[in-house]
Formats: C-alpha cells, structure tokens, sequence
C-alpha cells in the first residue's frame, strides 16, 4: 500500500504519510513470549517426537501436530508475519484524520474525534502512536493479533514520532 491508494475529499490535504520500520521488531512483550514461546515449542516438539519414536496410535501422532504448528509461529514466524504486515502498510495524517491503510484495506479517524492519543518514542527518534486503549492492557501491545481480539489502531514503529505526534495534535487544534 501507498500514499497512491488514498482516497482524499475535496477539502483535505495530506500533511504526512509515513511506514512503518520494515523488518523483524522485537517487542517489551517479547521479554515473556520468548521463554513462553521456547518451552511451549519444546514441550510440543518432544510430544510429536516420543509419540513417533513409540510408534503411538494415529490420534496421538496427530494430536500434537497443531501444537508444534504454533510452537513453531509463536518462535519464528509471527517475527516474519509481522514484518510482512508491516511492508504492506502505509500511514497518513491529513487536516481531517489520521489514515492507517493495511492489507488492502483503509482505517480512517477523524481528527476531531480522537480523544486518547499516546506516545512510546524509543531513544533512536522512532516510536508508535496509538489512538485510544484497549480493554485487554499490555497484551494488546504484543504485535499478535488474535482472532476477535480487536487491535487499538495505531502508527507503529514510526521514524520521527514525536514529530508525527505534534502534527496530529496541531492538526486537531486546527479542526476544534
């Protein structure tokens, strides 16, 4: 997705448009889903190989193959899953809202309406602003994404985020 795909009124202009930093991220979550996602692979690893050595019955050899599925992207892939979402996502600010386009779709808020807005700036100038909160606190800060686990809409791993933040805020004076 690009500055391209956004669909602009008549009245709005773009003020900024940005991605995210490409690449693998780790996370303050990553602290806990690292060793958890170690011990979780490893135990579902060793099931799956004991149940295959002991020549165990279908069910079982079955049994523990999704478990090994989910070792497997909870240690390795949800790093590249990110990444790759992250690539296919671009983020504006216009005079009327701010614009999060992402996996061929668009997420659109007003400016005016915005209420909560924060900050997690990184020592190197980067960061991430997020609009609103969850109701699910640090966990919806972990980069995963589950089904029906609403994401808080935010700009991710921004270059420059206090500068985006202070645009957004002027930007909102400006629409009072």
């Amino acid at each position: 997705m690009s500055t391209s795909d956004l669909r602009l009124s008549g009245s709005e202009r773009l003020l900024w448009s940005g991605v995210p930093r490409p690449g693998v991220t780790f996370r303050a979550a990553d602290v806990f889903l690292i060793p958890f996602s170690l011990m979780w692979g490893g135990f579902a690893c060793f099931w799956e190989a004991m149940v295959l050595k002991s020549d165990g019955p279908v069910f079982m050899k079955l049994w523990g193959i999704p478990f090994v599925v989910i070792g497997l992207y909870l240690i390795v892939g949800r790093f590249f899953h990110d990444a790759w979402k992250r690539a296919r996502t671009t983020y504006a600010v216009t005079n009327d809202r701010v614009i999060i386009l992402s996996g061929g779709g668009e997420k659109s808020l007003p400016l005016r309406t915005l209420a909560e807005l924060s900050i997690k700036a990184r020592g190197d100038g980067s960061g991430t602003i997020t609009f609103g909160s969850s109701p699910f606190g640090a966990w919806s800060s972990t980069g995963l994404s589950w089904p029906g686990m609403p994401q808080v809409p935010s700009f991710e791993n921004i270059s420059d985020v206090q500068t985006v933040h202070e645009l957004i805020r002027r930007a909102q004076k400006e629409t009072a």
